[in-house]
């Protein structure tokens, strides 16, 4: 992590502020370099950029989306991935990269913290104020404060009471276990090391631990779907045939087949796209002349083909019957985001690694010693937390650990009192030029960073025709915002698909049923693809359709 630093405040008074230094603000800073506005600040907590990369570098952190989709603006910066799928230290470098060369970091202020941000009427604009003693008026502010920042720790009782070694793996303790986000852990070869947690995170950091742990405890509430990742160098000779605008064809593409769309190559062609490749083959030979109830039988019968060739795999690995039984998941694939990995299921081969399975209750209690399970105590050196974040928070206020104050002093706490409320997912109705980047209410796909740049493409395109027209303020009606909260609250196949889900964070631990709760509640009912679609024809016809401007 960066040492602190000091510096003097700052008072300006600027065009755009970002609240965020991730991906998401990075990408709103780079957009916004191509559309002629610098005149913009990136207020970011951390000691640099790259938000969850910054901030999670347990051993093996790595993104389960290929990097030549993944890796933002690497048609601009000319960058090569190492590999298909990017590792952590390569992704932060990558972000690091962006920053030099959009030159973002003479304009970020880093280990800052936004405390207040006050709509001021009658000048049209933000008044933001920092922990530092900043003071920045803004003309647009965009908040991209991300929704893998916020460790969780699960609600076990005795929490407070372990005596032993603890700590989330977004916050990693290298010094207690040794190593780095390669691996050889050698500090832990006399330790007993529980873990909590089977999600994403964790199958990336349990190889590890179970190659370095004098003895590693996986404590597991519900299985994770384990497909195979086949990781490969990039291969130079095929990066350097790309042609200029390489990498928004290839992000189209993913998307296209993600909702059904068929199309003449795979361009990924990875576990992401081969389920949805067979809907969309499907679709394509006479099946969009098929009802709705057959098309939902239709897609329940791919995800159990889906389902039984990745729990058939784990047969395949795991020696002991009674551990892969265990291993298997149970729910439909699409429940929780799925995992690509080739290690994780032979770490379970380990004489020193056993599978604790919790049969979806999780861990009892813990005591001073270590994690009760069904009345057996599991005595531990160590226990690390990969209970991922809490994204399922609708609310700024929870997430950037502020209120906002818009028109009339109302706080976006109290309009989002009863939920999210939005326009296109990005602004609300008594908080004129206020944006949020993100993937509530707005068009889901599993690329994040393809959400990201588009939204900050959108932002980037109507700030520059503002200036033009000389418009000051920006807001959504009453009406426009009620009518499309109404349009991604209703119920739709995505919900439907959720309400029957093992809990988790896409449904709010299986709170959600219809409300809007979980993380992927709340969309563009169309999906992604028709979602930017949508936004691009609504900027295009220039008439701001819903909005209200002065």
């Amino acid at each position: 992590m960066s040492p602190s630093t000091s510096r003097a405040p700052l008072t300006a008074t600027i065009e755009v502020a970002i609240l965020g230094g991730g991906f998401g603000g990075m990408l709103m800073g780079a957009r916004l370099e191509e559309a002629g506005i610098r005149d913009f600040r990136i207020i970011e907590r951390a000691g640099d950029f790259g938000g969850t990369w910054y901030w999670n570098r347990y051993p093996g952190a790595q993104c389960d989306v290929e990097s030549y989709i993944y890796l933002p603006l690497l048609d601009e910066t000319g960058y090569m991935p190492e590999l298909k799928y990017s590792f952590q230290p390569e992704i932060f470098a990558h972000a690091q990269r962006i920053g030099r060369h959009f030159d973002l970091y003479s304009r970020a202020l880093f280990q800052t913290h936004v405390t207040g941000l006050r709509w001021d009427d009658e000048d049209a604009r933000w008044i933001a104020t920092t922990d530092r003693g900043d003071v920045l008026r803004a003309r647009q502010v965009v908040i991209s404060s991300g929704s893998l920042n916020r460790p969780k720790l699960p609600g076990i009782p005795g929490l407070d009471e372990f005596q032993g070694h603890t700590f989330h793996t977004s916050r990693w303790d290298y010094a207690y276990t040794g190593g780095a986000a390669g691996g050889s852990l050698d500090r832990l070869g006399d330790k007993r090391v529980g873990i909590i947690g089977t999600g994403a995170t964790a199958i990336q950091a349990i190889p590890h631990l179970g190659a370095a742990a004098g003895r590693l405890y996986v404590f597991q509430r519900t299985p994770s779907s384990i497909d195979e990742r086949r990781n490969r160098p990039t291969d130079p000779a095929w990066f350097a045939g790309l042609r200029k605008g390489w990498q928004r064809e290839r992000n189209d593409n993913f998307t296209k087949l993600l909702v059904g769309v068929p199309v003449e190559e795979d361009l990924v062609n990875d576990g992401w796209t081969a389920l949805f490749k067979s809907l969309g083959e499907l679709l394509g030979n006479g099946g969009a002349e098929l009802s709705p109830d057959e098309l939902k039988l239709l897609g329940e019968l791919l995800d159990f083909q889906h389902d039984e060739r990745v729990r058939a795999r784990v047969d395949e690995i795991v020696r002991d019957p009674k551990t892969a039984e265990a291993l298997k998941h149970w729910y439909r694939p699409w429940c929780k985001r799925p995992c690509f990995n080739d290690d994780y299921l032979p770490t379970f081969n380990r004489p020193n690694v056993t599978l604790v399975d919790t049969n979806g209750r999780g861990v009892e209690r813990l005591t001073k010693h270590g994690i009760v399970v069904d009345g057996v105590e599991y005595a531990l050196d160590c226990l690390i937390f990969a209970t991922g974040f809490e994204v399922s928070r609708a609310t700024y206020t929870h997430q950037a650990a502020l209120d906002i104050v818009g028109r009339d002093g109302v706080t976006l706490g109290a309009h989002w009192a009863r939920g999210m409320r939005t326009y296109h997912g990005l602004m609300s109705h008594g908080f004129p030029n206020l944006y949020h980047l993100g993937f509530t209410q707005t068009g889901y796909t599993p690329n994040f960073t393809y959400q990201l740049d588009k939204q900050a493409q959108h932002l980037a395109a109507v700030f520059a025709d503002l200036q033009a027209r000389e418009w000051r303020a920006l807001e959504p009606t009453r009406e426009a915002e009620a009518d499309y909260v109404a349009l991604v609250t209703a119920p739709n196949a995505m919900s439907e698909y959720l309400a029957n889900c093992t809990p988790g964070y896409y449904n709010a631990e299986g709170s959600s049923k219809h409300d809007n709760d979980g993380f992927l509640q709340g969309h563009y009912p169309e999906g992604g693809l028709k979602f930017y679609e949508m936004l691009a024809a609504w900027r295009a016809r220039g008439d701001y359709a819903g909005m209200t401007a002065c």
